[in-house]
């Protein structure tokens, strides 16, 4: 690898709080090690346009505290054809780019895969608020996520207080419930609905809540994962069936942006200083992860055949908290 001169880094698919921290500190190791570094805008798309500039010190000063990505990012679907890789590769070498340090989730990796088969070397660093990558146990932006989450239940609850309701709320995550996990056992959720589980809505939400009612407690919270969906009909299955006004709020996408918690800011530098340094050891087409409370990294091929799935203890807890 002593060949690699010249380092590429791109942020892409969904944006998440802590990825600014990922590129600066990519960018600055890079150049501490005598590194070129470039910036590739717009994700898989800048790279096929060539939307790509030189950086120095000062291209990343004042970004580690902003959300979001200050390179852009985009979805690709260009990308997902041979044709649109054969292009991207190609623009890199145009920019006489060695090899790329993708920040994001599992499909910005499979576009890193892709990559690597055209003579590309690359190394991944995981950044999506879900936390749903196998290959690691923390990705970037998902302490800022679930923050901001649980910041928002917590000025739901005066509501529900003040008023005697429910408030049901749905925070992201499609396929994974770690946000709605995590943030349900901290917001101390009545219940607690993932997509990992099947669930049936007299026995797993009108019965419990008809127990807690029971008991004396007048306003309830229930979280409700992306993935699950029918957030306003279970609103309306609650009202009907417990007699309590329950009302639907969808978090939506506050929860991707936000200033980056520490614990973000830090595993995002972490995880960027030890990409190049990964490029540095002659270990490339690999994915940065966190694992037993320390990096390791991963050949690209295994980290994408790897599953990982959620500790039901998580779900379990609320419940047993909640009665």
């Amino acid at each position: 690898m002593n060949q690699i001169k010249t380092i590429g880094v791109i942020t892409s698919g969904g944006d998440a709080p802590g990825m600014n921290a990922a590129v600066r500190a990519v960018v600055r190791t890079g150049l501490h090690y005598g590194y070129k570094m470039m910036l590739i805008k717009h994700g898989y798309t800048g790279l096929i346009n060539g939307e790509i500039e030189e950086a120095d010190f000062t291209s990343v000063g004042d970004t580690l505290q902003r959300g979001g990505t200050f390179i852009g990012t985009s979805r690709c679907p260009e990308f997902t054809t041979e044709d649109g890789q054969r292009r991207a590769a190609q623009m890199a070498r145009v920019f006489d780019i060695d090899a790329i340090v993708v920040v994001g989730g599992d499909g910005s990796y499979k576009g890193a895969q892709a990559l690597s088969k055209q003579g590309i070397a690359v190394v991944g660093i995981p950044g999506t608020i879900d936390n749903d990558i196998a290959s690691t146990d923390y990705t970037i932006g998902f302490d800022t996520a679930m923050n901001t989450a649980l910041d928002a239940i917590d000025k739901l609850r005066d509501t529900s207080l003040s008023h005697d309701r429910c408030s049901v709320v749905e925070v992201m995550g499609r396929s994974a419930g770690y946000i709605a996990a995590q943030v349900g056992m901290a917001a101390g959720a009545d219940v607690v609905l993932v997509p990992e589980e099947d669930y049936d809505i007299d026995r797993d939400v009108i019965g419990p809540l008809i127990e807690t009612r029971n008991k004396g407690k007048k306003h309830f919270i229930v979280v409700v994962a992306e993935g699950v969906g029918m957030t306003e009909q279970l609103s309306e299955a609650i009202t009907k069936y417990t007699g309590v006004e329950a009302r639907p709020t969808i978090l939506g996408h506050i929860q991707r942006g936000g200033t980056p918690t520490l614990r973000d800011r830090e595993m995002a530098s972490r995880m960027g200083y030890y990409a190049v340094e990964t490029i540095r050891a002659g270990r490339v087409n690999r994915i940065i992860g966190f694992r037993e409370n320390r990096l390791v990294d991963y050949d690209i091929d295994e980290a994408l055949a790897m599953s990982k799935s959620m500790d039901p203890m998580d779900v379990e807890i609320s419940k047993i908290l909640a009665q």
